[in-house]
C-alpha cells in the first residue's frame, strides 16, 4: 500500500468519526468506532468498518449510516481537499461477536 493511500485512510477515519459523532445520535448506551478504512488503489471507493457496542444494536447502526451515507458522503467531500474523494461504503465489524461466540464455545 502506498504511503499517500494509508494517509488518505487516516484522514478519511478522522474526518468521517468527526461528521458522524457531531451529527449522528444513536441513543444513549451505544458507542460506535471507526475501526478501520480501507481505500482503493484509484481512490474511487473506501471501505469503512465500524464496531459498534453493544454489539446486538451492530445491524441497526448498519441501517441507520446506509440511510444517512449520502449526507455523510456530502460533509466528507466538503472536509477534505483533494479530488476524487473516495464513495465511501460501511461494513459491520464482526470480529467481537466472533471473539465472544469463540468464548462462549471454549467455555463448554
Amino acid at each position: 500500500m502506498s504511503h499517500r493511500i494509508e494517509k488518505v485512510n487516516e484522514l478519511i477515519r478522522h474526518e468521517l468519526g468527526r461528521i458522524i459523532l457531531e451529527n449522528e445520535d444513536f441513543g444513549t448506551g451505544v458507542l460506535v468506532t471507526i475501526m478501520d478504512v480501507a481505500a482503493s488503489d484509484d481512490l474511487l471507493h473506501a471501505k469503512v468498518v465500524v464496531s459498534v457496542f453493544p454489539s446486538n444494536k451492530g445491524e441497526r447502526i448498519l441501517e441507520i449510516l446506509n440511510r444517512h451515507i449520502f449526507g455523510l458522503q456530502q460533509m466528507l467531500n466538503k472536509r477534505l481537499q483533494m479530488r476524487p474523494v473516495p464513495k465511501i461504503r460501511f461494513i459491520l465489524d464482526k470480529s467481537e461477536q466472533e471473539a465472544q461466540h469463540l468464548s462462549e464455545l471454549m467455555e463448554k
